[in-house]
């Protein structure tokens, strides 16, 4: 059985106060966790992350990263930077970055690798809005995203990847994919990873990203190719952020 991870992305959200309250709330509750588990926070706010969480066991990432390296790219980050605030992860090709910032398929598999040459795992994350699968383009459009980084970094790199599925119809929405509907896609991400590097793909973490919450994290985990969630709003209340870590600490047993 694949362990599980859950990480929190907390978006543009924080405050110095806040996230200490915060970050000193899920460290309480977390103390006997089997899942393992990370927040994805606003660049400004690493330093602070890195004083609190160095030595915990709650892990730490950023939410983009520049496919450049060091130079004359002004409001970038990159990679050797995120290394400097000890960040294990980053987020990549998040739904919010590719709809508000243009990024393509092939930046989103760039920073990837820029990600991977740091020794950062990258978060790739992959969805389709609720056009695309009204119209029953959702695996050719997760597909496609998931095939170019795939062929970015090439099947060496695929177990040190994690994949999150988010579809964008169900980011704040308040709408949920079933179980059922989730995990079908999750499995056919899967079949892509196999397609790469099949004995790495049995290993690589498959998230779920689409407004899990506590009341149903449990059912969305119990799936076999649902191996933990990249968290959104739920992520910014200890309790809540808490409670899914247990549904997936459950799941894990």
């Amino acid at each position: 059985m694949r362990p599980k991870l859950v990480v929190g992305n907390w978006k543009m959200n924080g405050s110095r106060a806040a996230n200490a309250m915060l970050l000193t709330g899920i460290l309480e509750g977390l103390q006997d966790a089997k899942a393992a588990s990370a927040v994805c926070v606003p660049a400004p706010y690493l330093h602070q992350c890195q004083d609190i969480l160095t030595g915990s066991a709650l892990a730490w990432g950023a939410q983009d990263v520049s496919c450049q390296q060091p130079g004359a790219y002004t409001g970038e980050v990159c990679a050797s930077m995120l290394q400097d605030f000890g960040c294990r992860y980053v987020i990549v090709g998040h739904s919010e970055r590719r709809a508000y910032h243009g990024e393509t398929n092939e930046l989103v598999a760039r920073k990837a690798q820029s990600a991977l040459d740091a020794g950062l795992t990258p978060i790739v994350c992959v969805g389709e809005t609720l056009v695309q699968r009204e119209a029953g383009q959702t695996m050719e459009v997760v597909g496609a995203q998931l095939d170019a980084v795939l062929a970015q970094v090439g099947p060496a790199a695929v177990g040190k990847l994690v994949v999150a599925y988010e579809p964008v119809w169900a980011i704040g929405t308040g709408k949920t994919a079933t179980p059922a509907m989730a995990q079908e896609v999750h499995a056919a991400l899967r079949e892509k990873l196999r397609a790469c590097n099949a004995e790495a793909a049995e290993n690589v973490l498959v998230l779920y990203g689409g407004s899990m919450k506590p009341d149903n994290a449990a059912d969305l985990m119990a799936q076999p190719d649902i191996d933990g969630g990249l968290i959104g709003g739920a992520a910014l209340k200890a309790a809540d952020f808490l409670a899914i870590i247990e549904a997936a600490s459950r799941a894990a047993q």
